[in-house]
Formats: C-alpha cells, structure tokens, sequence
C-alpha cells in the first residue's frame, strides 16, 4: 500500500502571488505553510527569548522574508492579554538636562521585548493630567520618572498596572520604586565642603516641584545645621542657566559678600554660577569661592568648567528599573521593592577640597 504524502510546501514567492491575487495580508499561517512548521513554531521565532531551534529560526525568517511578513503586534496582544508596551512618564526638564536617563530607559526596556510609550509633562505637578491617556492604552506597565500623589498611586493598584518610580523618593508609602539617594547626595556634597573649610554657603535649588532638587536641597541644608554652621542662603532655581546666574548674583548680594561656597542643584545650574562668579562679578573660583553642581553631565566635564560634582548611576539604575518592572508584569507580585544606588563624588577644578576622613559622613 502506498504512503500519502503530504503536498510540498509552496514557495515563498508562489505563495505570495496567491495571497496577492486575493486581496489580502501575511498571515503567520502562510509564514507556516511556506516554512513547513507550525503556527506556534512562527509565534515562538517572534517573541523575545522563546525556546526554538536555530534551522526552525532559520526556516521561518528566510519565510518570513520571501512573504514580507510582519508580525501583528495587536493580535498577539489579543491572544497574550499583553501589548507588550510599557509607558514611560517623565517630565520635559527630565529630559533636556538629563537625556541619557530616556535614553537608557528606552533600551533596557528594549532589550526586554517592550516597547516605549513616552508621555512628557512640562512641570512635575501635571501627571494627572496625562495618566487619563495613559490608562487608554492599556500599558503592560508604568515607569514614572515623575512625582506622583498617594491617590495617583492607589489608582495604579486599582488598575492592576504595575508601578516602579524612577529616582524619586515617595517617603509617604511603599511603592516599587529605583534611584539614587538625592538626600544624602546633598549631605555627601556639604559634607566634602566642610571638611575643607568651608563655613559659609549659598544653594541654588532646582523648581519648587522638584523632588530631586528638594532631597538634594533638605540634604545639603540639614548637613551644613548638624555641623553647627550658619544657615546657607538659599535660592529657588529652574535647573537652567539664567536662573544658576541669577542665583549666584542673589546670594552674593544678600550676603554682602562671596560665600565660601554655593552649592547648585544641578549642573548647567552651576555652570551659569562659575561664569558669572568669574566673568561678572570677579569671584576667583574656587581660589575665593567654590561651585559645585549634582549629575555630571558631559558639558560639566569641558576644560572650561571641570565640574565639581556627583555622578547618578544612571545605566545601573536604568537596567534595574526595566528588570524590576517586567518581573513586576511576569509574575505579578504585590510585594514592593526599593533599588537605591549611591552616587559617584567627581573631584573637578572648581572646589576647594580635602581627603574626607572615613567617619565625617556620619549622621
């Protein structure tokens, strides 16, 4: 008795001319039939870190190729109840300041098999007016590097939709939450300042929204108090140039006099600072005065400004915020975890410094 044998598989250009001639899109069936596998197999070479073989990978993309197929991401989404798509909250002064934080943000999500939805908002206090587009999209997950409210939050656990707050620090309740330590940044700054002689100070802080400017404000401030040294003037800044000039011009006037040294919130802050402390009002930095910024952004690093300064981790944290998330959306978990990195001290040329002996930063 003869066998039955099944029919060959069509080529991918026969195949493609049939699916033409009747009027209508690749289907990761025919991606199956051209291939010679199974439709799970096809659904298994798209998916990130599925278990396939190398000659079926092989077999399907060579499939794939011949029939211009491209996966439908919203079908999928269908059948997994995931879009695979993850918003990514974060404020426009976030991302013209800091932008490698998107940036790395967006690839360590990437590399997982998500992709980035960004919603930006102008000052930190607008979030509730974008979580209402957030919530039509029906996100697998949230990372919000931007401050939220208690009520804010509790509307993410009534939507089952996984949070992890990115460089903030929400001191009022447990939230998943990665980032580096603002406060004690600001008392690690005061502290090396100090230890170097340093007596009298002013800080430019960053927006009044800002948590990161207030931590790293309230840090350097409750620093300089347990220290018994008079009590820095402190001024409200826009984490920009003009308002780190305006700044340095502030202070000095309402002191007199130079201070030993001001203390800005951010880098291009205290770039504006050091220039207008050296070219307008003929400060000798740090000879007279020191200026410090937080973050190390690459412009600080130029040899006319050689920042003092303090470094965010922010590829480590950026990889641990994308990890903690899709383990977030994998295993759903209500157990909530806090990832907190310390930063880097930057020894430039515009600080007056000393060896920091290895008690001074005790609290």
């Amino acid at each position: 008795m003869r066998k039955n044998t099944p029919p060959p598989a069509p080529s991918a250009a026969e195949h493609k001319a049939a699916i033409q001639r009747e009027n209508r899109r690749v289907t990761s069936y025919d991606v199956a039939l051209v291939a010679g596998v199974s439709q799970s197999a096809v659904s298994r070479c798209f998916k990130p870190g599925a278990s396939v073989s190398k000659s079926t990978y092989a077999r399907v993309m060579k499939a794939a190729a011949g029939l211009d197929y491209i996966p439908n991401a919203a079908a999928r989404s269908l059948i997994t109840r995931r879009s695979n798509i993850v918003a990514l909250i974060i404020s426009n002064l976030v991302i013209h300041y800091y932008p490698e934080a998107l940036a790395e943000l967006s690839q360590q999500l990437a590399r997982r098999g998500k992709r980035v939805l960004l919603f930006t908002t102008q000052h930190e206090s607008d979030v509730e007016q974008i979580l209402t587009d957030v919530w039509q999209y029906q996100v697998d997950g949230v990372i919000a590097a931007a401050a939220l409210s208690e009520p804010q939050v509790q509307e993410f656990e009534r939507r089952q939709v996984p949070l992890v707050v990115f460089n903030r620090n929400m001191h009022e309740r447990a939230v998943n939450s990665v980032l580096c330590d603002q406060y004690e940044s600001g008392r690690l700054m005061a502290s090396r300042l100090a230890a170097a002689g340093h007596r009298r100070f002013g800080i430019i802080t960053g927006p009044e929204d800002s948590p990161i400017a207030n931590e790293r404000r309230r840090g350097a401030a409750d620093r300089i108090a347990e220290l018994g040294l008079p009590a820095p003037v402190i001024v409200t800044g826009r984490f920009d140039y003009a308002s780190g000039a305006r700044g340095a011009r502030e202070i000095v006037t309402r002191l007199g006099h130079a201070p030993d040294a001001i203390l800005c919130g951010n880098d291009v802050m205290a770039i504006g600072c050091l220039e207008t402390a050296r070219h307008e009002l003929g400060i000798d930095v740090p000879g007279r005065m020191s200026v410090t910024g937080f973050d190390a952004v690459e412009a600080g690093t130029w040899l006319s400004y050689n920042l003092t300064t303090l470094r965010q981790p922010i590829q480590k944290m950026a990889l641990a915020a994308a990890d903690l998330l899709v383990n977030l959306i994998e295993s759903g978990t209500a157990e909530t975890e806090k990832r907190s990195f310390p930063p880097t001290f930057i020894e430039g040329a515009t600080a007056r410094l000393a060896p920091l002996p290895a008690d001074s930063l005790a609290a």
